[in-house]
């Protein structure tokens, strides 16, 4: 899909996936406490699907909490969580009433009962959208969703349900957490990280990355045209020859 936008007519990718980083340095610079710079994230983030969906995106993909974020501190880690209680559930109605799907992936038996019902509960509610579809990691890491994915067809194969040769790309795919969604066309990172950080490592193999040094509480929707403008400059040849 194109769009004209600001007088230049700019591709717009399909999917785009966030490593929104840079919650704590943000809150660090302003001496506010680190649950202040993830308040403010959360913030961003609904903006943030209004900017995305305006502009034609039709997958948003966000690192929410990772697996490895459990070795935070005990206060950061219940912060977080309680931030992401409040937005999910004010995002039920909103969602609905924005056309939007929302979506849940990362291994969701690890999050509280409470949690994990209000998760079900926007998922059920925003089935039937036909807008942007927003997905949101948590309790996520590449390497437990591939572990989770070859338990799965693991278990397939012992039971005589699944063939080791039938196995292949697309059957792996479809055993993912992200199964019945395009992978992802460029891949943003905040705070100038330049690591992926265990996220959708399958899915990443031919996305393109652009590195930011913007704090994630400080991301909008100019930033986020300057990555499509830089997604613009990317010539993708999925392994092939560039064109002469």
């Amino acid at each position: 899909m194109t769009r004209v936008i600001d007088g230049e007519e700019l591709n717009i990718p399909e999917h785009v996936a966030i490593i929104m980083d840079g919650n704590g340095r943000w809150a660090k610079k302003r001496m506010m406490p680190r649950g202040m710079g993830h308040k403010k994230g959360a913030d961003v983030v609904e903006q943030l699907c209004e900017d995305a969906d305006d502009l034609g995106i039709r997958y948003l993909t966000v690192y929410a909490f990772s697996t490895e974020n459990w070795k935070r501190s005990e206060e950061e880690v219940s912060g977080i969580m309680n931030i992401l209680r409040k937005h999910l559930l004010g995002s039920i109605d909103r969602s609905v009433k924005n056309n939007m799907r929302v979506r849940v992936i990362g291994d969701k038996s690890g999050l509280a009962e409470d949690l994990q019902d209000t998760i079900r509960t926007l998922e059920e509610k925003t089935a039937h959208c036909t807008g942007l579809t927003f997905t949101i990691a948590i309790n996520y890491g590449g390497r437990d969703e591939l572990t989770r994915a070859a338990r799965k067809l693991a278990q397939l194969a012992a039971s005589g349900e699944l063939k080791p040769e039938e196995i292949d790309e697309a059957r792996i795919s479809d055993s993912l957490d992200t199964a019945g969604v395009p992978d992802p066309d460029l891949l943003i990172r905040t705070s100038g990280e330049m690591r992926i950080s265990n996220y959708m490592i399958w899915q990443l193999a031919y996305t393109e990355f652009y590195f930011t040094d913007c704090l994630w509480p400080d991301f909008n929707k100019e930033e986020l045209i300057r990555a499509i403008r830089y997604f613009n400059g990317r010539e993708r040849r999925f392994g092939g020859v560039k064109n002469v």
